[in-house]
């Protein structure tokens, strides 16, 4: 009886010391992948949505002035924070037209950037970025240098 008492004893307390510890974070900064000189600018409609961690994946096809297609990977946050936020997944259907304002990928080849808004149809603006992780102030967007990716 002694002995049980011990180790549950012990494992509380290892419990207790485990949850005081400061967390490992195993999360990228925005400026690893994300240029914030970059301000980009999409127009198109949502093909595929992904609701994964650690962040939403947006598929957004651009349609160039040329005619030719283009399907962009636009991060969000985690579903978590979107559903803080009052998204959920239906508000992303598929084949909606959006405008999404962000930042694009570092290697400029690769056609990905970070959401920072999404603009609806019907002027609904819902606020995708994430705070804290080196992105830039999401009052300060750089409207100035923006790169519209229809061109």
């Amino acid at each position: 009886m002694r002995l049980t008492f011990l180790k549950s004893a012990l494992w509380i307390a290892l419990a207790a010391v485990s949850l005081s510890l400061p967390r490992a974070v195993a999360h990228h900064a925005f400026g690893s992948e994300f240029d914030a000189n970059c301000p980009v600018l999409l127009k198109g409609k949502i093909v595929k949505i992904e609701w994964v961690n650690p962040h939403t994946w947006i598929h957004v096809e651009i349609v160039k002035d040329d005619g030719t297609k283009e399907t962009w990977m636009v991060e969000g946050g985690s579903p978590n924070t979107l559903l803080r936020r009052g998204a959920n997944k239906n508000t992303f259907p598929v084949g909606t037209e959006i405008v999404v304002d962000g930042y694009q990928a570092r290697d400029h080849s690769e056609k990905r950037a970070n959401a920072r808004n999404v603009t609806f149809p019907d002027g609904r603006k819902l606020f995708l970025g994430s705070t804290g992780t080196g992105a830039p102030d999401p009052d300060q967007f750089p409207t100035e240098k923006v790169k519209t990716l229809n061109k």
